[in-house]
């Protein structure tokens, strides 16, 4: 199955785009260029296998006036993200950004540098700073500083410093209290099934073309290298604390649950410059993430932006971020914030007021407006976010999926509900037919909901497939979200060449080497297969040599519960002793060849545990049942 020119429809909604958006607007472009050095030639970054883990070149096609498979502002949006080199945002800071998803930043003290958010993978973080010293000299790392709980602002640390350096004392890892808790539990508890969507929010697997993938929005992609974690050496607890590195003042501002779980915005006196991490981008951001994660509260986050505005706005000559280009003067910097603060706040008021209107999610989304002077601003267009997506988010946040009537309590799953609506419309052939008229007319949203149920009756209708494929495909061309072209696209693919599983993963090693002993028995509980497992009754002492400590595990009614106990031989079946944590992850991960752990008394109590732990599937069906 091929792909598809644009249908009219689309074509001609991107002849209004062009006519009623402000395109004449071109700042952004004079920022994005704005103290450019030089540009990493070519702009590739390889593993030491020769694996290419980025390449940003792939981009070269985003020139000129958008195609007409991509929605123009869009495509505007690629253009700017896609731009690659080292700039200089003022003198004594400096910023990579087009070589990964997130910028990495370089602030300039007495004797070495300090590094913001070193990027997703070793490799590119490396690439990013010898491209940093090639320009600035080989100043040495004094310090890292992750300004949030994302892999994409610390994944790359070991391209800029290692851990014997840290151990050493010779730099310093900073970041915002709890951290390291909010780092591993995102990419670990439920990493498997946010990885495998995140291959389609990302486009991970999609040509980048004109016809595929363009970008992210929030940037173009993130890169496939090796993801590693140092755990910080100095936590920020307080909004107004300080620290001098290098000669280099700090003040920090606390702002938890807003993009990040654990996140900070911070100001560097000596630069008048502000670091505002994630929380104000060229960009909506999202409050539910395409891939999953917790639902963001934009009140606080609303709240957030009005305190950095209070706190540094009169002394920050400018304003710059983990993603996307700066901004400066004191009037741009306080519109700038101040719009992306109304953004947030608009959407989380005006939600909760239709809401309590009676209003649902998918009601209120559908009819959402922004005022005027937002929806006029670049930097507020939904390009990774959306509103409408965001809109739901909020109504979840505060309402839960649930939306009071009560036909909806208890619906059938889609496997049992496409049938049903098949046969009540005359067979799978009939609703190809109505998919297909809603298809000719321009009702691509009604082809889907109509295609998604024959799929989920007969998966292998090869007419349903290639409609649907289509359908999907013309809802990604006349998207301005890039998750969402993604989505689409993605799905399009998968009903095409069948599934292409996780292009990547965030639990790495290093990060799974993080786990608290507490939080691997977190990840042994969510894995229990319950109904195998409910007849099972074991107790069992875990001892860590490194550590002393000891922990009683149970499992009775297929639900595992960990304590922190003194062993007692009596009352466990079984005593199993490992040298460290390390060696239970290897345990959990089938390896009970290798040294470093004894089992005592009951010998199948381990063996029954580690049976009744499912594997997660980073495979799993999204498209298709």
């Amino acid at each position: 199955m091929e792909q598809k020119p644009p249908a009219a429809v689309i074509v001609s909604a991107h002849r209004d785009h062009l006519d009623t958006l402000p395109f004449d607007d071109t700042r952004d472009f004079t920022a994005a260029d704005r103290g450019f050095i030089a540009a990493l030639e070519p702009g590739v970054v390889k593993a030491a296998d020769g694996r290419v883990v980025w390449d940003n070149d792939s981009y070269g096609f985003l020139t000129g006036e958008a195609p007409e498979t991509v929605h123009p502002s869009l495509w505007r949006q690629s253009q700017l993200c896609a731009r690659q080199g080292l700039y200089e945002v003022v003198e004594g800071i400096y910023q990579v950004r087009g070589l990964d998803l997130s910028n990495i930043s370089f602030i300039e003290g007495d004797t070495g540098i300090i590094v913001i958010d070193p990027l997703i993978s070793t490799e590119t973080a490396a690439a990013a700073l010898e491209l940093y010293r090639a320009h600035r000299g080989d100043r040495p790392v004094v310090a890292v500083i992750y300004t949030h709980s994302h892999a994409d602002h610390f994944g790359g640390v070991l391209g800029v410093t290692n851990q014997a350096d840290v151990d050493a004392g010779k730099v310093v890892i900073i970041a915002p209290e709890h951290f390291t808790e909010h780092a591993v539990q995102e990419n670990v508890y439920a990493g498997t099934a946010m990885a495998r969507r995140a291959g389609y929010m990302y486009g991970a697997a999609l040509a980048r073309n004109p016809q595929g993938q363009v970008g992210c929005g929030l940037g173009q992609v993130g890169s496939t290298g090796e993801v590693a974690l140092i755990v910080p050496t100095l936590d920020i607890r307080e909004t107004g604390e300080t620290h001098t590195i290098d000669g280099v003042e700090i003040e920090f501002q606390m702002a938890p649950g807003t993009e990040a779980p654990a996140e900070m915005h911070f100001y560097f006196p000596k630069f008048r410059a502000l670091c505002m991490a994630e929380n104000a981008t060229h960009n909506l951001h999202n409050l539910l993430t395409l891939r999953g994660a917790l639902v963001r509260d934009p009140h606080g986050w609303a709240g957030y932006l009005t305190e950095a505005i209070d706190t540094f706005a009169d002394r920050a000559e400018v304003v710059f971020a983990s993603h996307h280009w700066p901004t400066w003067g004191r009037d741009e910097i306080v519109e700038f914030l101040s719009l992306q603060r109304d953004l947030y706040a608009y959407l989380h008021d005006q939600t909760l007021r239709q809401l309590n209107q009676g209003y649902t999610g998918v009601e209120i989304a559908e009819t959402f407006q922004l005022p005027p002077a937002l929806a006029r601003a670049w930097h507020t267009h939904g390009y990774y976010g959306s509103v409408s997506h965001n809109v739901k988010a909020i109504y979840q946040r505060y309402m839960g999926w649930f939306d009071g009537n009560p036909a909806r309590l208890w619906p059938h799953p889609p496997e049992a509900l496409g049938p049903r609506y098949v046969e009540a419309m005359g067979g799978a052939d009939r609703v190809v037919e109505l998919a297909q008229r809603a298809f000719e007319s321009g009702d691509f949203r009604w082809a889907a909901t109509l295609l998604d149920h024959v799929i989920f009756t007969d998966e292998n209708h090869a007419a349903a497939r290639e409609l649907y494929a289509d359908v999907l495909e013309q809802l990604a061309y006349g998207a301005e979200n890039a998750t969402w072209r993604n989505f689409f696209l993605s799905g399009a693919t998968e009903l095409r060449e069948g599934k292409f599983g996780t292009p990547t993963t965030s639990a790495s090693p290093s990060l799974l080497g993080q786990l608290t002993p507490e939080q691997i028995f977190d990840t042994f509980a969510i894995n229990v297969n319950g109904p195998r497992a409910s007849d099972l009754d074991l107790a069992i002492d875990v001892t860590f040599e490194d550590t002393g400590d000891n922990y009683r595990l149970t499992l009775r009614n297929g639900v595992l519960v960990y304590r922190k106990a003194p062993a007692d031989p009596q009352t466990a079946q079984t005593g199993v002793r490992l040298a460290n944590k390390l060696r239970l992850l290897g345990l959990a991960a089938g390896d009970a060849a290798s040294p470093g752990f004894e089992v005592t008394g009951d010998a199948d109590a381990l063996p029954a545990l580690l049976s009744a732990l499912d594997r997660p599937d980073p495979g799993f069906s999204i498209i298709t049942p």
